[in-house]
């Protein structure tokens, strides 16, 4: 329904659409939080079609990007359409001319980290695009897109992104995703009530565990000071770095291959995938915390990671979100997050150290996904929006996001080369910024290669030394995994 609320003193507007709950959390006084996503192009980038890509095919995707967030009489936060001026939103950086490539990777890294600490103003509608023509190591030149992440979570913007582009090797067809679906959605159980009665009460076990765990995390239970957690207060607001690590898909699935674990299902290939590369980076936090202090290596230490809790099969176009009332219900913020506490390196033999510690994240995220506590979680915040207002509901939200070590969250993208206005995307990454935390890893398929982003906070974290800690686990994983056959 529509509703009229007066916007400083003007005439009455209309306002579309009334900003969700999650929308509201993350765009608050205790949260700000944006995603950066990354396309590194083959060839030096012509923006001279930006304006037009902008006006004619980014801003009809979606109302939100043309909208500013506004309070309605009653205090709830809604939607407001503004008229969008696409040269405020454009940023087109000048680097000193005449550098070498590696002189440009650290002008691009500063730029990366100074975009990611300034935060998006309120006044205009919450997203810019930055176009950097500057060569890297990577690529010939970068496009960044930073979006608010009250505008929607990975999915919805991921959708967006990928309606303003087409395949680079036949633009009349379709880009393909790997078919996944909800993380959270329970495998099917046998007819026979009797044997349900197990699975039921290791259900119900695992969500007393989990919902009991999580409201502790977020209220009371921080992580101690390691060394990737400074438990500094206002860590959101201090600059990060941002670097990343390719991986061989091929590999990642040879991995998993080898893990002795099978199914019929695309769903749980898919996730045996996302719980090996969940594997590697936990197994590289250790090493890191190994190597930077003996007394830490083994602290307790949690993680967050993000899952997609709707049920879908790959991706909707933008056109088939908005044709129906069910479809519409894709877009927007729709995640959960599991606590997964890190294991410790010295409760395993040397030589099956690697592969025993990936089998263990698998069962703990398995046990985690046969749990109703993310539901419970989000009965527990709407209550606490309802009765305590939506700043105090936000405040838990920063608190569950905070107290953990690390963050992990991934997303799908295309199976094939990509092109933006007919120019090849050569590689493609993401990063959430504003994060009340020290250490966030990002996880995204592209092509045939798996890009792991971590952000760290600077001065602290040694983003070097953490990405070789890193890639030896995975090199170690690999390796174990290959001599197991």
């Amino acid at each position: 329904m529509d509703l009229r609320v007066k916007v400083g003193g003007l005439e009455d507007v209309v306002l579309s659409e009334p900003v969700s709950t999650t929308g509201q959390y993350f765009n608050s006084s205790v949260l700000s939080i944006s995603i950066l996503c990354v396309m590194e192009f083959e060839n030096p980038f012509d923006d001279s079609t930006s304006l037009a890509l902008v006006n004619d095919v980014f801003l009809p995707i979606n109302p939100r990007f043309s909208s500013i967030m506004v309070e309605d009489k009653q205090g709830g936060k809604q939607w407001k359409r503004v008229e969008v001026n696409a040269e405020d939103h454009i940023r087109i950086p000048c680097f000193p001319e005449g550098l070498s490539t590696e002189s440009y990777d650290h002008c691009f890294n500063d730029y990366l980290s100074k975009m990611a600490k300034d935060p998006l103003p309120q006044t205009k509608p919450l997203w810019e695009i930055h176009i950097i023509k500057y060569p890297t190591s990577n690529a010939s030149g970068n496009v960044v897109f930073k979006l608010h992440h009250s505008l929607g979570d990975g999915y919805s913007l991921m959708c967006a992104l990928l309606s303003c582009l087409q395949r680079a090797d036949n633009p009349s067809l379709p880009l393909t995703l790997p078919i996944f679906r909800n993380s959270l959605k329970p495998e099917k159980v046998p007819k026979s009530i009797i044997s349900r009665v197990p699975q039921v009460l290791s259900c119900a076990l695992n969500t007393v565990m989990d919902f009991g765990w999580s409201v502790l995390k977020s209220s009371f239970l921080e992580d101690r000071r390691s060394p990737i957690h400074s438990g500094n207060k206002g860590v959101e607001f201090n600059p990060i770095n941002i670097t990343t690590i390719t991986f061989s898909l091929d590999q990642i699935k040879q991995i998993k291959s080898c893990l002795h674990v099978s199914h019929p299902s695309q769903y749980i290939v898919t996730q045996t995938i996302n719980d090996v590369i969940c594997g590697i980076i936990f197994l590289g936090t250790r090493l890191y915390m190994d190597v930077t202090s003996e007394e830490a290596k083994n602290e307790s230490s949690t993680a967050l990671v993000l899952l997609n809790t709707r049920y879908i099969n790959g991706f909707k176009s933008l056109n088939e979100m908005c044709q129906n009332q069910e479809s519409k219900s894709l877009w927007g913020n729709k995640f959960a997050f599991l606590h997964i506490s890190l294991p410790q390196l010295h409760q395993y033999d040397e030589s099956l150290k690697p592969l025993k510690f990936v089998q263990e994240i698998q069962s703990i995220i398995k046990r985690k996904r046969n749990s109703a506590a993310v539901y419970l979680t989000g009965m527990l915040l709407e209550s606490m929006r309802k009765y305590r207002g939506p700043e105090a509901a936000a405040q838990y939200v920063h608190n569950t996001i905070r107290n953990p070590s690390m963050a992990v969250t991934n997303m799908i993208g295309p199976v094939e080369k990509m092109a933006l206005s007919n120019q090849p995307v050569k590689g493609l990454y993401f990063m959430v910024v504003n994060s009340p935390q020290s250490l966030v890893v990002t996880i995204m398929s592209y092509m045939d290669q798996l890009r792991v982003t971590i952000g760290a906070e600077t001065g602290f974290i040694d983003p070097v030394k953490f990405r070789t800690c890193t890639e030896k686990a995975f090199s170690m994983i690999f390796d174990a995994a290959m001599k197991s056959k």
